[in-house]
């Protein structure tokens, strides 16, 4: 029989952290982070990172890896993810895939080929040249002319997505999309989504923007500025850091901040919701109107051994 891998996604403040502790501590699980922020180190208050307290109550794996100036692929997270989930299930444990970046859940969960390209640093230096000049509608259209395919499929408005697929078709003369390709992982998996009403998702985003405000936002961004991290990283664009630093710059009043980070999170839920319409096979709750026990023995039932054949 297959090892179990159970997933669970959702948008941002949903309340995933809450349920997966709760289910990992009943089922002996593990949690393996699946959150394109909360790899980077230093940046715990806007990424809404598991806390160190929570972090005892149940092992965390794929969190503080890299430093924010670091750029780990997805093809390497990939890989991280099945050694961690390797590990877990050594350990006689359960692993619990968490998060809400659709592409390294489906990069686990669905066995995503990624393709493996060699680094071209001059390359990579004129496309991010570009960006810089002339805006990510310039490299789409350049994507557009060389590989209308992947520029048919990836949102042209992503400038990292835009450039690694003119990286792609650059180095390699081949269109990312006949690259990729998907091979189902050795897993059982259950994909948990979690849902709740939008106005209601909406409130608990703005309750947690004015939280974690309140827990040092702002200084957490001052530090990571002082540690010589700017705001051209990637890292650095995160929601929650650009805003602060546009108060830091005296760009804008901290309430102004705030309300621009939480009509930003608003929408950026939005497009989770869009990325997450093309993951297949997975088991909705509304937690407005879902008892957690309901889940709770969605995940039992599925962690039953099957039985043999009569």
């Amino acid at each position: 029989m297959l090892p179990p891998l159970i997933a669970i996604l959702g948008p941002t403040a949903v309340g995933k952290t809450e349920l997966s502790l709760a289910l990992c501590e009943h089922f002996q699980g593990e949690v393996i982070s699946a959150d394109s922020r909360q790899l980077y180190r230093f940046m715990d208050i806007g990424t809404a990172k598991a806390t160190p307290a929570e972090q005892q109550r149940v092992p965390h794996h794929l969190i503080d890896i890299c430093n924010p100036d670091e750029l780990l692929t997805v093809a390497e997270v990939q890989q991280r993810a099945y050694a961690a989930i390797a590990a877990i299930h050594a350990a006689r444990h359960v692993p619990f895939l968490v998060g809400g970046t659709a592409l390294y859940l489906r990069a686990v969960v669905e066995g995503l080929r990624i393709p493996e390209v060699p680094p071209n640093p001059e390359l990579r230096q004129t496309l991010e040249a570009q960006l810089a000049a002339q805006g990510v509608a310039s490299l789409f259209e350049q994507l557009k002319e060389l590989d209308p395919a992947s520029a048919a499929v990836i949102d042209g408005r992503n400038p990292r997505r835009v450039l690694r697929a003119l990286e792609i078709v650059m180095i390699t003369g081949k269109s990312k999309v006949e690259l990729e390709g998907a091979e189902q992982p050795p897993y059982r998996i259950l994909t948990i989504g979690l849902t709740r009403n939008r106005e209601q998702l909406y409130q608990r985003i703005d309750q947690r923007v004015e939280q974690m405000l309140a827990q040092g936002l702002v200084a957490e961004t001052q530090h990571l500025l002082e540690r010589g991290y700017t705001e051209a990283l990637p890292a650095m664009s995160s929601l929650g850091y650009r805003e602060c630093i546009a108060y830091l710059r005296g760009e804008l009043s901290l309430d102004e901040a705030s309300n621009a980070l939480k009509l930003a999170t608003h929408r950026f839920v939005r497009r989770q919701y869009t990325a997450f319409r093309g993951m297949k096979d997975v088991h909705w709750f509304d937690l407005d109107d879902t008892s957690p026990q309901k889940i709770f023995e969605t995940v039992a039932t599925f962690l039953q051994p099957p039985h043999p054949p009569a």
